[in-house]
This record gives C-alpha cells, structure tokens and sequence, in this order.
C-alpha cells in the first residue's frame, strides 16, 4: 500500500456489515486517514479455505498476515462486537504494527464485567447460549432470519431503532445455511477465545485504547473489561446509544474517535 495517510482499519461485528461504518468512514477519510473497511470471515464475507477455524486467535492471525499481504505495515484498528476482540488479539499479535485501537461495544470473551443500567435493561443475554447450543439455532433460525436477526437488532440497539432499510440490508446478508454455520461458529469457540484473552491479561497490550459503549448498551462496561487487558484505556459513553454508537450517535463517535487517532497516529 503506497497511500502515505495512517491507516486505519474498520472491522464490524454480528449481525451486521461494513453498513455499520457508513456515517465514520467517510468522516475518517475526510480528516485524512486512509481507511480500510474489512467484513470479517464468516460476518458478511466467505470463510477462506485457509483460516483453520473461527476462533479469534485464529482470526487475528489471519488478518495480520492479509493486510501485510496489502502492504500495510503499520495501522489503527477500530473494532465493533467481535471485530473488537479480533482487534484487540490483532494488537497483541502484532504489537509493532497496532497504533491505535478503539472498542466499540465488546465485552472479550471471559471478561467479567456487569452492564450498568440503563444498557442492563436492553443489551440481549440470550443470544450467547442460543447461539452456542449445538443444533438449536440450525433448527429454528432457517427460514426466521427476519424474526431472528432482526429482534436482536432491535432489542440491542435500545430505545432508539436502527434505520429500516439498513436492518433490511443486515438481515439478507446472514440468510443462507453456510452463513448461519459460521456465524454459530463465532460463539462456539467460546472457551478458546476465553483462553486466548487471559493470555492477554497476563501480558497487557501496551497500545492505546479508546473503549466506547452505548448509554444504553454496554456503557462503561467496555471500558472496565478493557483496562485488564491494557495498559493505556481511556472511554466514554454514547449518549442515546445501545450497541450500534457509530450508528445511532455518529457524530459524538466522530468528534471522539478523530482526535484519538491523531494523538496517536506515527
């Protein structure tokens, strides 16, 4: 890559897409970073025949080597739901190539963190054990993916609902039996991913983070799951945001996440 902007790389979570960057990345290239939006394997984007599974590790270490592939050598990584655990292992797994990393709505994998209230009273529980119970969702989901995915779309973005057209985008882009399998397969690997987090915690990452959660998300919970797994954590809450800040508050997530690259950017 010969762009000679910082580099920042966009990863999104379940059950969404790139859409989910639609307001920030523009905004980024704006202010002058060259912006890379990823959809994560098996979140919008086929599974590689070479990623062995999708354990997070896994998924970090793969997304180091594509973007080296890309000639990126250097880059900050801002992370939403599962794209922030895979972020956060990528900052671990290259710890020279990591900048900067912002956590937007992620709890990591056995992190022991309670949601405050209001987001308690909003962000899904069930989603986890339905997801990873084998068979259950194989069997009930097909066919439902508008009853499925978007009730968790709108229970977990809270009191302020995500843009129609935009959950219509989201759902259609996880109906199909190959896409439902990987999906699973994010919350399946639970015990692994846990494992890979508290090697994290015994070696804290020292790349700056800036954790951001949803007034009625997760709140400041990203924040204190973060602080055991870095050395260098600043957060805020979204006023008026559930699990999608960049969506639902995308201006407060602008004036926050601009001037934290900068301060940060090589």
């Amino acid at each position: 890559m010969t762009d000679s902007r910082p580099a920042v790389v966009l990863m999104h979570g379940w059950p969404v897409t790139r859409l989910h960057w639609r307001r920030l990345a523009p905004a980024l290239a704006d202010a002058g970073f060259a912006v890379v939006e990823l959809d994560l394997p098996g979140l919008g984007a086929p599974v590689p025949p070479e990623l062995p599974d999708l354990a997070k590790q896994s998924l970090a270490e793969w997304m180091h080597d594509a973007l080296r592939r890309r000639g990126l050598a250097r880059y900050a990584v801002i992370g939403h739901d599962w794209g922030g655990t895979v972020g956060t292992l990528l900052a671990a797994t290259g710890p020279d190539t990591v900048n900067a990393l912002v956590i937007e709505e992620e709890i990591l994998p056995g992190v022991d963190v309670a949601i405050p209230a209001p987001g308690s009273d909003h962000y899904p529980s069930w989603h986890g054990p339905f997801n990873r119970a084998a068979g259950l969702a194989e069997s009930l989901v097909p066919g439902r993916e508008r009853a499925y995915y978007g009730g968790f779309l709108a229970q977990s973005a809270g009191p302020h609902p995500l843009d129609p057209q935009i959950v219509d985008e989201y759902v259609a882009a996880y109906v199909g039996e190959e896409r439902l399998a990987a999906s699973l397969s994010y919350y399946r690997t639970a015990e692994v991913d846990a494992r890979a987090v508290r090697r994290i915690a015994d070696d804290p990452i020292r790349t700056p983070v800036l954790a951001l959660g949803g007034e009625f998300g997760m709140g400041s919970a990203v924040e204190e799951g973060m602080r055991g797994l870095a050395n260098h954590v600043t957060g805020r809450v979204l006023p008026g945001a559930g699990h999608y800040p960049a969506e639902q508050n995308p201006d407060a997530v602008i004036d926050t996440v601009i001037p934290f690259l900068r301060a940060h950017a090589d």
